[in-house]
């Protein structure tokens, strides 16, 4: 099966908006075994948008569309359907029911702009949205099935897993099984991870080995289309390849089983029964964000505090004046202090800590931009560890100081500090 992709709307033809749809989308159908074929973006354009639908579908197997579905002017995603179609667009009434109810749930009245996101092709299929006001629809032209989703990301995903993935299952069976498998890596640029690996298609033929950035970690997948027949002896051969990637990897794997970093670090804290507290001053509160985004983090996640200054430091966390007057905030001390004394005020298990330069100024020859200093202080021990990140964006600086952080507090949780810790 080949498919397609068009993104439609003006802001993600412009640049405005990251299309992280397609992409979404694209990863899904590949791990289902549908062969990509093109992704294709066109502005609020109805002319425009017709006629790449008229394209694309006699050219794929499966189109997939995503924006437009809203109830402003410039959403012409129906009509261009229609259009391209030979049909007219009616007041679907079911489609204007799930409008009316998702107002109703929300206690809300229902404004009549919205009674336009009910305006569909009269031949099409509705599929609903559980999380939006925009109802999906489906339609054929040709041998070709169209599907037809909001731009609104977590809208779209919900409705793909929901009501497009299983109809496209319906639609066209299922002859192969695939197999998949998803490995977490920090430490590593996506070029280095793509060097131990190297020798994976040698070793594995039969599978399909690929990367994907998510900085700062890097997503190894893999995976494999099987017929019944031969699906037990796949399954050990994709254990093979699992097995060799991880020993591949080393210490730089975060999770076998493709988790993040916080959703590692919180399976591992409490898998151990064990409490964190973080005392942040260059990440600006991000690792706290980051570990309370996992559901269940209240089990084990107790205090969090963003001293910016050195005041706070010294007065919240108890950082001795004279270690900051000798060594400056940016230094090992100063982060172990500031470990110790979140511990302390939580009673938890570990604290983690963080004192850098996320830049872009701020920076000297010895503490340049890009310099971290991560304490952890343990039920038997305290250490620091300072690291160097040669990155100019702020953003991205803390996005990986904190990232640093949670993976020293991993590898102390599954004992992989070794004996080189501050090398």
């Amino acid at each position: 099966m080949k498919a397609e992709i068009i993104s439609t709307g003006n802001e993600v033809l412009t640049g405005a908006v990251n299309d992280t749809n397609s992409s979404w989308l694209a990863s899904k159908l590949t791990e289902a075994g549908i062969t990509m074929e093109k992704i294709v973006c066109v502005g609020d354009d109805i002319k425009a948008i017709a006629a790449a639908l008229t394209q694309s579908s006699k050219r794929s197997d499966i189109l997939l569309v995503t924006g437009g579905l809203g109830p402003t002017e410039d959403d012409l995603t129906a009509r261009a359907a229609a259009l391209a179609g030979n049909d007219r667009i009616v007041l679907n009434r079911t489609a204007l029911a799930e409008i009316q109810n998702y107002f109703k749930k929300k206690g809300w009245d229902m404004p009549e702009i919205n009674k336009k996101q009910a305006e569909l092709p009269s031949k099409a299929g509705i599929i609903e949205n559980t999380a939006g006001t925009a109802p999906g629809f489906y339609m054929d032209m040709g041998n070709c099935l169209l599907a037809f989703m909001p731009g609104v990301p977590h809208e779209m995903k919900k409705m793909f897993q929901t009501g497009i993935k299983p109809l496209i299952d319906k639609r066209f069976g299922h002859k192969e099984k695939i197999l998949s498998e998803k490995i977490t890596v920090f430490g590593l640029s996506e070029a280095e991870v793509n060097q131990r690996l190297k020798s994976f298609n040698e070793k594995f033929s039969g599978l399909t080995l690929g990367f994907r950035a998510d900085f700062p970690l890097i997503e190894v997948k893999f995976f494999c289309q099987t017929a019944a027949a031969d699906e037990n002896a796949m399954i050990l051969k994709m254990k093979e390849a699992k097995n060799w990637i991880i020993s591949k990897l080393g210490r730089r794997l975060v999770s076998a089983e493709g988790l993040s970093m916080e959703e590692e670090v919180g399976r591992l804290l409490a898998s151990k029964k064990v409490t964190i507290a973080v005392a942040e001053s260059c990440t600006g509160g991000l690792i706290a964000d980051m570990l309370t985004n996992v559901p269940g983090s209240s089990d084990y996640f107790l205090f969090s505090g963003v001293t910016y200054s050195n005041d706070a430091k010294i007065n919240v966390l108890g950082v001795q004046k004279d270690t900051i007057t000798k060594n400056g905030a940016v230094h090992e001390e100063t982060a172990m202090q500031m470990a110790m004394g979140a511990k302390k005020i939580s009673n938890a298990s570990y604290g983690i800590s963080t004192s850098g330069i996320a830049g872009p100024g701020g920076g000297t020859i010895d503490k340049p931009v890009g310099t971290v200093c991560v304490g952890i202080a343990g039920p038997d021990s305290v250490r620091a560890k300072r690291y160097f990140f040669p990155f100019a964006e702020r953003s991205m600086n803390k996005k990986i100081f904190a990232a640093a952080a949670l993976d020293l507090l991993r590898r102390e949780l599954t004992s992989c500090l070794t004996p080189d810790f501050l090398q």
